[in-house]
């Protein structure tokens, strides 16, 4: 479960992130993030200190059982990630069709190949930096 101060809950928050941020897409799932160097002076809600994720799943991922399932998935899958993100990052995880079918395990792949795109997850394949 998200702490509450991790979730994105208004609309213009949403609006926000999908207009102004980076967009990272994979098969089950799309990303949209605002890194905190990227925040304007406007955005005064979103620059808060900690990272904050919020999700879109639509019906078109399947009926109600199926939505909040993908979910729930979701929330526990960035809820172990909050720690490795970036502090005052924010996060839209927007849930595809594939993602009704989709292991966690998949979900989770996903979801770590958009943050490393986006530059917000350390990438393994990488050395420390010297």
């Amino acid at each position: 479960m998200l702490p509450p101060a991790a979730r994105l809950r208004r609309s213009e928050d949403f609006r926000e992130v999908m207009r102004r941020g980076a967009r990272a897409g994979r098969r089950r799932l799309v990303v949209h993030a605002v890194k905190p160097t990227d925040l304007s002076a406007h955005s005064a809600n979103l620059s808060a200190p900690t990272v904050r994720a919020g999700f879109v799943v639509s019906k078109s991922v399947g009926n109600s059982v199926v939505r909040h399932r993908v979910s729930r998935r979701l929330r526990h899958l960035v809820a172990a990630r909050l720690g490795t993100l970036p502090d005052g990052a924010t996060l839209v995880v927007r849930a595809l069709p594939p993602a009704s079918t989709a292991s966690s395990a998949e979900l989770g792949a996903d979801l770590d190949g958009a943050l490393k795109r986006l530059s917000l997850l350390p990438n393994p394949d990488e050395g420390p930096a010297l």
